[in-house]
């Protein structure tokens, strides 16, 4: 028999029940109902529900049947108009025999049988033939040391011995080498030791400074966040199953399990870790999956990567914050905080809201190859467990969580005194920036100043070459003819910028040998110019000369090139004296 494809609503008279049953039959439809059973039957399907209400068959049930879609849809009446059921979306408790809700294990051990099936199973051993050539070891009694050495592990400690059954590649599922041989006493030790040791300073305070991305993520609002408040109330209406989920909640083998009031408490705080390191990676993912999702929620759930068990909610957020700012791409505080949210918002919306996140994150473990182990330790057992809880205590549980919020001290990494010393360090960096903008100015102020007088020594320098270069074609560059004697020239035009203008007058006066000497009136005449002219050149104030210091070159230049033009001024009045002396 195939179990069909089905959903089921209901409004205030009525249950809805659609069932998907292509390539049928109309005319073989069997369909019983009786008080809280159902069951339907249309080869080479069967269907049998245990529903959370009374429905009864009084004439007004009515069924239609969709050939093109293969959709058969029942309307049956409630036997108390106006009952709300429950839990409706829960398929595989409704697929669950009814009587079957007892604590008794499906399977049990039983090793004591009666001497006669004992027989008889030797019977039918001697039928077949037995393989003599079969390794044989000694038998070795087990002692109670070794029974108590096999640790326990997986949903409500109830798994023991699998990775010792497992291929050795499955052993990098979990962070423990020795999960079998390891008491939790051992597995908290070693996961403390790990995360300290692989805690990274530089990383946190990466991305605590550098948080422009982290701020985006903070933003984001995942599927539950849009869910109305009375999200738990309206059950199936407000968390709605996608067909593979319902198609994988078909699938689950509905059980029962042996859980005692410390196991029941532990299994309720693994829940709400795992949660929590679902709701950072669908943060940090903004909702799409991606090849790193399995790895990120086994990496930050305690209880997936260290088949760890909890005791208090306290422990539970210390793990998670610790692991948090180890392991993940993104290592910031304020993401331990939102996920603490977040999962406070999935338990207050309700059991219909944690099994579409637990779904969600079986659908992740079970297409990556190392990963799908944990599905059989873990979130299968919770996805049939958490349609069987009391909506009270996930109530319950999620007010305690929203009333306990996570420090940074509690995590005992130093994050409160790593943050104060990156802090004084960045605003040391910062005095030293501004003291530096500030300094900026005057010194690009000084190199402006410097570049200009540069500049302006080189005009000046150029334009005492320019005025020296018009004397020469002054004083020689005419046409040589009778009419026009050449003029002497001066051996002073060989240096034309003399460094030294106070010696102007005598090196004129020693370069007027050739001609004959001057009348008195002439001499009188050269000597008050020449002091009219050293005293025009010569600098009275030394200051002056101090802060105009970059005007000295071309002040040298441009006063001996003038010094020049009186020497050979005063070289043309001598001669022109000393010819009319003789003329005389």
């Amino acid at each position: 028999m195939i179990t069909p494809a089905f959903d089921l609503s209901q409004d205030p008279q009525y249950l809805v029940l659609h069932i998907r049953v292509p390539y049928t039959r109309t005319s073989e439809f069997d369909l019983y109902i009786d008080g809280t059973e159902v069951k339907f039957y249309a080869k080479p399907y069967f269907l049998r529900l245990t529903l959370p209400g009374r429905v009864v068959e009084d004439g007004r049930e009515k069924a239609t049947f969709d050939i093109d879609k293969g959709l058969f849809t029942l309307r049956v009446p409630k036997e108390t108009a106006g009952e709300h059921f429950e839990d409706l979306n829960m398929l595989t408790r409704l697929l669950a025999p009814k009587g079957s809700r007892s604590a008794k294990p499906l399977v049990e051990d039983v090793t004591s049988g009666c001497s006669d099936c004992a027989g008889e199973a030797e019977d039918e051993d001697d039928e077949e033939e037995f393989d003599w050539q079969v390794e044989q070891e000694v038998y070795k009694e087990s002692c109670e040391e070794e029974l108590r050495g096999q640790q326990k592990y997986g949903f409500g400690n109830q798994r023991s011995g699998v990775f010792a059954r497992l291929q050795e590649e499955l052993c990098d599922v979990t962070d423990v080498k020795n999960p079998d041989g390891t008491t939790a006493a051992e597995r908290r030790q070693a996961r403390l030791q790990a995360e300290d040791a692989d805690f990274s300073a530089d990383h946190y305070l990466a991305d605590l400074f550098e948080d422009e991305e982290i701020k985006g993520l903070l933003k984001f609002r995942p599927w539950w966040a849009k869910l109305s408040p009375c999200a738990a109330q309206e059950g199936a209406a407000a968390v709605v199953f996608t067909d593979d989920e319902k198609e994988q909640l078909r699938k689950f083998t509905n059980r029962s399990f042996l859980l005692d009031k410390t196991c029941r408490h532990q299994v309720w705080l693994s829940l709400v870790d795992v949660l929590l390191a679902y709701s950072y990676e669908v943060r940090c993912t903004e909702g799409e999956h991606s090849v790193e999702s399995p790895w990120t929620i086994r990496k930050l759930s305690g209880t997936l990567s260290w088949l760890e068990t909890f005791g208090s909610l306290q422990d539970v957020l210390v793990s998670f914050g610790r692991r948090v700012c180890c392991y993940p791409l993104y290592r910031h505080f304020n993401m331990v905080s939102a996920a603490v949210r977040d999962t406070t918002k999935i338990l207050q919306s309700g059991k219909a809201c944690v099994l579409k996140c637990l779904l969600d994150i079986h659908k992740v473990f079970r297409e990556n190859e190392p990963a799908y182990i944990l599905n059989d330790l873990y979130i299968t057992d919770y996805c049939i467990w958490i349609q069987r809880v009391k909506s009270k205590k996930m109530t319950a549980l999620a007010e305690t969580l929203q009333n306990t919020s996570p420090r940074k001290k509690d995590l005992e990494l130093d994050l409160e005194e790593l943050e104060e010393a990156a802090a004084m360090v960045v605003e040391e960096e910062g005095g030293g920036e501004r003291a530096a903008s500030k300094s900026a100015p005057v010194s690009s102020g000084d190199d402006s100043s410097s570049s200009d007088s540069s500049d302006e020594s080189e005009e000046s320098a150029a334009e005492g070459q320019g005025c020296t270069q018009s004397t020469r074609e002054g004083g020689g560059g005419g046409e040589t003819s009778k009419d026009n004697p050449p003029q002497p020239r001066p051996t002073s035009a060989a240096s034309p910028c003399p460094r030294e203008p106070t010696g102007t007058l005598p090196l004129v006066e020693r370069k007027v040998d050739g001609p004959p000497p001057a009348s008195a009136g002439s001499r009188q005449l050269i000597q008050e110019l020449g002091e009219r002219v050293t005293e025009e050149l010569k600098i009275s104030d030394d200051s002056r000369a101090e802060r105009d210091c970059w005007r000295g070159s071309s002040s040298a230049a441009a006063e001996g090139t003038c010094g020049t033009v009186v020497e050979e001024r005063l070289l043309i009045v001598q001669t022109q004296g000393g010819e009319t002396h003789s003329s005389g």
